[in-house]
């Protein structure tokens, strides 16, 4: 008797692709539609009866049961609430990967379980090793040998580096991860397009959607703005000296995040102020309302060769501290290679120092880094 998986069908052309192929491979296949999100915007309607629709059609295109499971609540309490307290703090959340760790597995694969289903797929590109025993081969780049995987699950990179999501991905859990599929894991994005049309999915065309996860096409700015009242401020470069320049005004520090580059258009400066070079977010002032800034790129403030992690996740187990490791400290941000380190920070919390080989820009306060082990990815952290 084949295996019963509920696919997450957002109503995207990746999970159609996803529930299409495991169709094709025999499995007993259930289309679900997770409504997190309904709530329109001034200028923004939020697509999700559209999006609804079109996960709708794909399931009556491959013949398959149809769902849809309610969690705007929890998702309001769990996803976007989060967001909002952590911008409200200065921070820079990644409302993805909170999604990812609460939602789709968690409440998703658990009511999933409940409606009598054996496994849950999704369409992030990623992979996942599930097997008894296996060599993993790592990326070509790296010196160590092959490492010898144990029983259990292991999330993997998606053969396209590219599109690979596994930085969304990496505070999923090992039973989790255990119940999961990720079918486009070995598939390029182009060759995900094509198998949208050889299958003849209603999506095929469909472009990817832009803006906040759970929103649509609306901007981080103008979702902020309905539910945090903000005020203007100064704006200060503090490049030549420790008290800085005031150089004009903007609109809210809660808008500003560390390493964005803002050209002279979006600040409201002083009469005769001139325009030149282009300036970078060094640091933010919640209490004051301040935002700091610098035309240098090589700024000091801007640059880092060591990270400090709290809420720590490691899928599988503790990583070998004696070992050097790879991280990304922002979706498609190259790997760096770094050593890890058990501590205590200034205010005594329990922290994970990674000590990058060479400096990298802007690591902002709220953001994830994740760890990598050639293809293996083994955890990450929040940025304090």
């Amino acid at each position: 008797m084949s295996k019963k998986v509920y696919v997450g069908l957002s109503g995207g052309v990746d999970s159609s692709v996803t529930a299409a192929l495991l169709k094709e491979q025999g499995y007993d296949v259930t289309g679900v539609y997770m409504k997190n999100w309904s709530k329109d915007l001034p200028g923004f309607p939020c697509p999700w009866k559209e999006d609804y629709q079109d996960a709708k059609r794909v399931a009556v295109q491959l013949g398959i049961p149809f769902k849809m499971y309610d969690f705007e609540t929890e998702y309001k309490h769990i996803v976007v609430d989060y967001m909002i307290d952590e911008y409200k703090a200065g921070h820079t959340p990644n409302p993805d990967i909170m999604c990812n760790q609460e939602v789709k597995f968690r409440l998703f694969l658990d009511a999933c379980l409940k409606d009598g289903a054996e496994l849950i797929a999704t369409g992030h590109y990623a992979r996942v090793s599930n097997l008894e025993s296996r060599s993993l081969k790592l990326e070509e780049n790296q010196t160590s040998n092959p490492q010898r995987l144990t029983s259990g699950a292991r999330l993997l990179k998606a053969r396209d580096g590219n599109k690979d999501q596994t930085y969304f991905l990496y505070r999923v859990t090992e039973d989790a991860l255990k119940k999961t599929l990720f079918p486009l894991g070995d598939y390029t994005k182009p060759q995900v397009r094509e198998l949208a049309k050889k299958f003849g999915l209603a999506t095929a065309q469909k472009k990817e959607s832009m803006g906040i996860c759970f929103v649509g096409k609306v901007g981080i700015k103008e979702f902020l703005q309905q539910y945090v009242k903000t005020k203007p401020g100064k704006i200060i470069d503090n490049s030549l000296s420790s008290e800085g320049e005031e150089i004009g005004e903007h609109d809210g520090a809660i808008f500003y995040t560390i390493g964005q580059r803002h050209g002279l258009g979006s600040m409201r400066l002083p009469a005769g102020r001139q325009g030149g070079l282009p300036y970078y977010v060094t640091g933010k002032d919640m209490k004051k309302n301040i935002v700091y800034v610098t035309t240098d790129l090589d700024d000091k403030k801007l640059w880092t060769k060591q990270i400090e992690l709290t809420t720590v996740h490691f899928i599988n187990k503790e990583p070998d501290y004696s070992k050097t490791y790879q991280v990304r400290t922002r979706h498609r941000a190259p790997l760096v290679k770094a050593k890890l380190v058990r501590g205590l920070s200034s205010h005594k919390k329990d922290i994970l120092l990674v000590k990058l080989f060479d400096e990298i820009r802007a690591s902002t306060p709220g953001q994830s880094v994740v760890i990598y082990d050639g293809q293996l990815v083994l955890g990450g952290g929040i940025v304090i």
